[in-house]
């Protein structure tokens, strides 16, 4: 039923939804068609009861914003307003969704709108806050995790929860890999996309028959793994066969979402690490239930590389300050591994992996077109390298320009002298010698770029290396 709904009524249906937000925002000034609200909430209401290993709060993200786009649209708002009301839509519901008004704020901060103003916050804040307070008299009742008190026994805990937090790194890269390598074995194999979610059906199904466990959102496993109700050996199954599930169902372009099922796997990565530190350290008390906890926002952290959101989700469940410094370590920890093997988040592989490139809520692509000939500063200072220290001094008081190039006798491109060189060697002023000149301690390293290139290559180099300028020279 599906397949065919999100191959040709609406292809921006497929996966967890947020991707396509952020995709919207960057690329079309916020725009979000109607259909989505109705139809995200049919299929992804089908999916989950169906037993596929999803989340309702990507989702929720996507409704939420369509509600607000659509709405400017009506009422024929200014392209900022409608981003705004996107922003604000998404913040309501996954506010509503946690009962967490502060993380829904953080969410949409932390992913989706990064050129943000305080008024645009406060609106947002308002957003969360409303979404909650109607929410509450539906889902009051409805508990979604039993959270235990938390505290932490004893601080060397801590580097337990730097490991666990550095597993969750590793566990959110394996938790990609599998969820965007079953797409290219589809593609190899030719299946055609309408019916890859039922294929995606079929192993979910075949996986629920070893452990049922792993079908559906998993809150269940979430809430025995706190109450400390799971052996060792079936939190090692569960961690397994949900990530496989959870493979199978993004992977074939099942509409849900990724938070609930990294909550599950960080819920069972923590129990885990839980269990084997009983073994390793049986003197101290120590309770898998809060590994559960922490290892939570750990994994939502490394997935999301959303780390500010995902120590607040887990904040505003138990409302536990000792709950703040293991949080901090584990999801800090967690995003680092990611950033330094992978660099991405979930939402931003998928748009790279179908040529999206957005940075910062901004589209990097359109850098292709723009080239350094166009752009770049042409006035500037260059010193030659034999310039003795008196003269480099004195040229620089002068100068207006904070940096300089260094040109040889030729007056080719030697290196770059700027202020933090010359503040360096005036510190020790028993080093200097009189006969010094701007070749003895100008930087070397220098990173550069021609006139032909395009402004994309510029912007990925200063992501690359820690430099405020970048000499331009000719292609020869």
């Amino acid at each position: 039923m599906v397949g065919p709904v999100i191959t040709w009524l609406a292809p921006e249906l497929r996966g967890p939804g947020v991707p396509e937000v952020m995709e919207a925002m960057a690329l079309s000034e916020g725009r979000i068609r109607g259909r989505v609200v109705l139809l995200k909430t049919a299929v992804t209401a089908l999916m989950i009861s169906a037993g596929g290993s999803l989340g309702r709060e990507g989702p929720i993200v996507q409704i939420g914003s369509s509600i607000g786009s659509t709405i400017t649209s009506l009422f024929h708002l200014s392209t900022e307003q409608r981003r705004l009301a996107v922003a604000c839509g998404a913040a309501a519901g996954i506010a509503a969704t946690f009962q967490a008004p502060m993380a829904g704020t953080l969410f949409v901060v932390e992913i989706l709108l990064f050129d943000l103003e305080v008024v645009s916050l406060s609106n947002i804040v308002i957003a969360a806050v409303t979404g909650t307070l109607i929410s509450r008299p539906f889902l009051h009742e409805i508990s979604i995790f039993t959270i235990p008190e938390f505290s932490l026994n004893h601080s060397a805990e801590l580097g337990l929860y730097l490991g666990l937090g550095l597993m969750a790194g590793f566990l959110s890269l394996l938790l990609m890999l599998a969820v965007f390598s079953l797409p290219r074995l589809y593609e190899r194999l030719r299946v055609p996309a309408w019916l890859t979610p039922a294929c995606g059906g079929l192993l979910v199904g075949c996986v629920g028959l070893v452990m049922p466990r792993a079908l559906g959102v998993g809150y269940e496993s979430i809430n025995d793994a706190l109450a400390g109700d799971l052996s060792l050996s079936l939190v090692l199954f569960i961690l397994f066969w949900k990530l496989l599930a959870t493979g199978f169902s993004l992977g074939s372009g099942m509409s849900g979402g990724i938070f609930a099922p990294s909550l599950v796997l960080g819920a069972m990565l923590g129990s885990c690490v839980g269990y084997l530190a009983q073994v390793i350290w049986p003197e101290q008390a120590i309770f898998p239930a809060y590994y559960a906890l922490i290892g939570m926002g750990a994994v939502v952290s490394g997935t999301t590389l959303a780390p500010i959101t995902a120590i607040l989700t887990i904040f505003e469940l138990t409302y536990s300050y000792q709950v703040i410094l293991p949080l901090m370590v584990a999801c800090i920890a967690s995003l680092l591994v990611v950033r330094f093997f992978h660099g991405y988040s979930i939402y931003e592989t998928k748009l790279h992996l179908r040529g999206v490139h957005i940075v910062r809520g901004h589209d990097v692509n359109l850098l292709r077109s723009m080239w350094v000939a166009d752009y770049m500063d042409r006035e500037f200072q260059t010193i030659a390298e034999g310039t003795k220290l008196s003269e480099v001094i004195a040229q620089v008081e002068r100068s207006l320009f904070p940096h300089f190039l260094v040109l040889d006798t030729g007056g080719l491109l030697t290196g770059i002298l700027t202020l933090r060189d010359l503040k360096g060697i005036m510190a020790h002023p028993e080093q200097l010698q009189s006969d010094m000149c701007a070749a003895d301690f100008m930087s070397r390293d220098l990173v550069t770029v021609n006139e032909h290139d395009d402004m994309e290559r510029v912007f990925h180099l200063f992501a690359e290396h820690p430099y405020t300028l970048m000499p331009v020279v000719r292609a020869n």
